[in-house]
């Protein structure tokens, strides 16, 4: 093809505003009148991940791969990466790819150095519902503003589950499951319990039932799984480890094919990881690449009818994140299902095509075009719909901070196996994975339903495992006992396993160092410290603050 002078002065633009000096993530080869150009590359800077992004395209387009190739680049340079699996496509990022005639002509025509190679990947399931590593939380982690929104409660609902907290959190009681909170609300509303509530408001038995048969359909739908402990430690999705002489970010890629029935959980969830997220780790500003980049797939799911209050608390964890160097990546089907306030902060976007079939979509295609740079070269609402699979619109925030120009894009190739991985692969990661013998055996632990039940010396649940006998208490046991509305809290054998994380301390820790080191043992101190009277206290979205 002949270059005209037009052309060679946009592809002199291009080149200009997409050349970095860091690290980047190579997306692709510039495309113009149906060529693309390797010459002119497509790339995003490490440094502005932490600013956020959106890849988005109608089913079918290539949303997935380009969350792959953008995962398995970043893991090479050594950044961390959590993706969300929805459709159980995404195992494979652990294993080498296969070479094909497709693969190879991709190759050749971006100018990519094409070689099969696999992420080191960890296996997450909710709850250990599925294949992967359980990954759970505590109810008094979750807090009542995340709960109400999983449960679809009213906003007077809403407002009486978090008396239900604030009440269990100044009484020192773990709520660690499902049916810690249920016999909380339960006490509440008991002759025995009204008294507490005094000066508070009080809990009306018609929206003590209410929340009552909500929890039992939510944990008869499988939730039960999911609450409880061991509680993921946010800083194991934060490790890398050597590979052939360099650090490689490991991928933990949460696989929810088993709960796709329950959409407003596995979203839900992917909230409160940000939120644990921004209450744990420090402040460190802006950086040349990224401590974790988060991929938050269906991410329409989030706010398919939440309240304006849900989506402001949204806007300020994505808005905050960024300074614990943390990049927050959407992936949805039109940048329309996102609300403003969310999509005016992402700074980089990757929009495969989008199809207007219907007047909704003509409409929400002049809505996309319109929130692109202004372009010289194509009309963007034509190009949105004309992209073919594995292309995209580019435009990406460059090292200063400036918006690149619109950036037709054929993408790399991802290098690792674009099909979910073997089940029997799969057990084997499952199996290997350090944080297995973290998280893979559920604690049943002294919390709200056992004291409450000693308090009122109701006979022992059935179901309900039995704890560990304790030695006779001394008196000096009783004197260290907390007074008012707290109860004591038996301790429990805390577990630890080798650190991989990122900043691990030295393997020749003393166990005692171990110990107080381990994930289990902070969830335990953790509980144990609300136990000794303190209240606790909450920070977005009403999660735990630490």
């Amino acid at each position: 093809m002949t270059s005209t002078p037009e052309t060679a002065g946009f592809l002199d633009e291009v080149r200009a505003a997409y050349a970095t000096s860091g690290p980047a993530v190579q997306l692709g080869a510039l495309v113009v009148d149906g060529t693309a150009h390797p010459d002119a590359p497509v790339q995003l800077p490490l440094s502005v991940l932490n600013r956020h992004g959106l890849v988005a395209g109608a089913t079918g387009t290539g949303k997935t791969k380009t969350l792959q190739l953008v995962a398995e680049q970043l893991s090479a340079h050594g950044v961390p990466t959590f993706l969300t699996d929805v459709k159980g496509d995404l195992s494979g990022i652990a294993l080498p790819g296969q070479a094909s005639d497709r693969v190879t002509s991709r190759a050749a025509d971006v100018g990519q150095q094409w070689a099969p190679a696999g992420c080191p990947t960890e296996l997450l399931a909710l709850g250990g519902i599925g294949t992967g590593v359980p990954v759970r939380a505590t109810i008094t982690s979750f807090g009542p503003a995340l709960l109400a929104r999983v449960l679809d409660l009213s906003e007077v609902q809403s407002s009486s589950l978090a008396l239900v907290f604030h009440w269990a959190d100044r009484a020192g009681l773990p709520l660690l499951d499902l049916a810690d909170l249920r016999a909380v609300i339960s006490h509440l509303v008991s002759p025995e319990g009204k008294a507490d509530l005094e000066g508070l408001g009080g809990l009306s038995k018609q929206t003590a039932g209410v929340l009552l048969r909500e929890l039992l359909a939510f944990a008869d739908g499988g939730a039960d799984a999911f609450f409880g402990e061991p509680e993921l430690d946010v800083h194991d999705l934060l490790r890398t480890v050597p590979v052939d002489g360099q650090e490689r970010g490991v991928v933990s890629c949460l696989e929810l094919p088993a709960v796709q029935g329950r959409p407003a959980l596995f979203s839900t969830f992917l909230l409160w990881l940000l939120a644990e997220l921004f209450e744990e780790l420090p402040e460190v500003g802006d950086l040349e690449k990224p401590e974790l980049v988060f991929f938050f797939d269906e991410a329409h799911l989030l706010f398919t009818g939440a309240s304006k209050d849900f989506v402001a608390q949204v806007a300020q964890t994505v808005r905050l994140v960024r300074s614990k160097g943390v990049g927050v990546v959407f992936v949805t089907q039109s940048p329309t299902d996102l609300p403003k306030e969310v999509l005016a902060q992402l700074g980089s976007r990757v929009q495969h095509a989008l199809r207007a079939f219907t007047p909704d979509d003509a409409k929400a295609l002049r809505a996309t075009a319109s929130t692109y740079p202004r372009s010289s070269h194509y009309d963007t609402e034509t190009l949105l719909t004309s992209v073919g699979t594995g292309e995209a619109v580019a435009t990406v925030l460059s090292e200063s901070g400036v918006p690149t120009p619109v950036a037709w894009t054929r993408l790399r190739a991802p290098q690792s196996l674009m099909a979910p991985a073997p089940e029997a692969e799969q057990q084997r990661i499952v199996a290997a994975s350090p944080l297995q013998a973290e998280y893979g055996t559920p604690i049943d632990r002294d919390s709200a339903y056992e004291r409450l039940t000693r308090k009122t010396a109701a006979p022992p649940r059935a179901d309900r495992a039995p704890t560990t006998p304790q030695a006779p208490r001394t008196r000096q046991d009783d004197d260290a006992l907390p007074t008012g509305d707290s109860w004591d809290e038996p301790r429990r054998p805390s577990s630890s396993r080798p650190s991989s994380r990122r900043g691990a301390e030295p393997e020749d820790r003393s166990v005692v160092e171990q110990v107080l080191g381990s994930s289990a043992f902070r969830s335990f101190a953790r509980s144990a410290a609300s136990s000794l009277g303190r209240e606790i206290t909450r920070s977005i979205f009403g999660v735990r603050r630490r």
